[in-house]
């Protein structure tokens, strides 16, 4: 029930959060790496069986959980939770229960209804998630860093394409590249125009891939479906370390 095994969980599982929560000083560590490792579960949790019905249970035991921190009550013991409710005020609890909750679309194979539910998904979860970090460490800029965590959102949907594509999930409402080529100039441009918050920042190192692969996919969304969207080892540690500089 510690620190070490919501990083042990990351380092595994969530390799580029892990490495942007170590990158993040010492303190911040506390509030992201069970935020983060919560992440992680809620994730794969539509992942785990092939059930819809026990996928939809999985999640709800987390919807439960935080439920149980909102209500201030003694949380379950579990990794994760137990060090996550100790970060975790009720609007963080709330926050994180919507992201819980829109991760019931990937329980379901079909895709998004359309670009508008897509970005509803991608802001409840990617910007969610950064939102509930930020307030954890004293953010209070709510808009700037849920479009930070947004375009990051994106991002990673980018790199998970062709894996999701191979598990019979297709996501994106319309395939052509032209779409996701918008799409991605359109997240690129806001992650630009939004200033960077000063209190909370630790959390945006979270998006400290979002620019590159942005970048990469908005000039040749051919690269995001044949899975070559990917930077080098060398690539990846300089923009943490560029990123890491900033906080």
């Amino acid at each position: 029930m510690s620190l070490q095994a919501c990083a042990d969980l990351l380092a595994r599982g969530d390799p580029d959060r892990f490495a942007a929560a170590m990158a993040a000083p010492v303190p911040a560590r506390r509030a992201l790496l069970p935020i983060y490792a919560f992440n992680l579960e809620v994730a794969r949790a539509p992942w785990a069986t092939h059930e819809p019905m026990i996928a939809e249970m999985r999640l709800q035991w987390w919807r439960d959980a935080l439920a149980e921190i909102g209500a201030g009550e003694p949380p379950r013991r579990h990794e994760v939770v137990t060090p996550l409710a100790e970060v975790l005020d009720a609007d963080g609890a709330a926050i994180l229960d919507a992201l819980v909750a829109a991760r019931r679309v990937d329980v379901e194979a079909a895709p998004f209804a359309d670009l508008a539910a897509l970005e509803g998904y991608l802001d409840a979860t990617g910007g969610g998630l950064m939102w509930a970090a930020a307030r954890a460490l004293g953010g209070t800029e709510e808009l700037a860093f849920r479009a930070i965590g947004g375009a990051s959102a994106l991002a990673n949907l980018c790199l998970a394409l062709p894996e999701l594509a191979a598990r019979g999930k297709r996501p994106l409402p319309d395939t052509a590249a032209e779409t996701l080529a918008d799409l991605a100039a359109k997240a690129l441009a806001n992650l630009r125009a939004t200033p960077l918050p000063r209190e909370g920042r630790a959390a945006v190192l979270a998006a400290w891939r979002a620019k590159s692969l942005l970048s990469r996919a908005a000039r040749d969304p051919s690269r995001v479906f044949a899975g070559r969207l990917e930077t080098s080892e060398f690539r990846r540690r300089l923009t943490l370390f560029a990123a890491s500089l900033r906080v």
